[in-house]
């Protein structure tokens, strides 16, 4: 999709994303080797009382659900930034569902614009857990 065919306002509904218990702890091995991620025995003696997914990971998942639906297709140019915000925790087995919204786009020059994409994500209980803004650099007609 080009840049002037993009409506700030567009919404659009992202597939869920179960957060696997194997994948999240050789995740965390690899990237974030916490034992609150890791360790079973230890995440039950803290204050949350189980593993908690990484916040990196349930980002990666719902961002995925995103990825697949391509919107902007071989009119990305490249990513600009991305501000994650981390609002509840999340664990092994919750099923995220996320919303994605272009919520601006600005004029850079003849041959690209940025726009903005904000994605929100709630947990199996509809609380939200995530939310993320994201800058990318997309083609204009030329």
């Amino acid at each position: 999709m080009y840049f002037e065919d993009i409506e700030v306002g567009l919404t659009i509904e992202l597939e869920p994303a179960v957060i696997d218990k194997d994948e999240m702890i050789e995740f965390s091995k690899r990237y974030n080797n916490i034992p609150l991620h890791t360790d079973e025995q230890y995440a039950r003696t803290t204050p949350i009382g189980r593993l908690l997914a990484p916040g990196l990971l349930s980002f990666a998942v719902v961002w995925q659900k995103y990825i697949e639906k391509d919107i902007f297709a071989d009119e990305l140019i490249a990513g600009r930034s991305t501000k994650i915000e981390w609002l509840r925790p999340v664990f092994a087995g919750d099923t995220l569902c996320g919303v994605a919204r272009i919520s601006d786009k600005a004029e850079r020059n003849a041959k690209n614009g940025c726009v903005t994409l904000v994605i929100d994500a709630y947990n199996g209980d509809g609380v939200q857990v995530l939310t993320s803004t994201t800058q990318a650099i997309i083609k204009r007609k030329q």
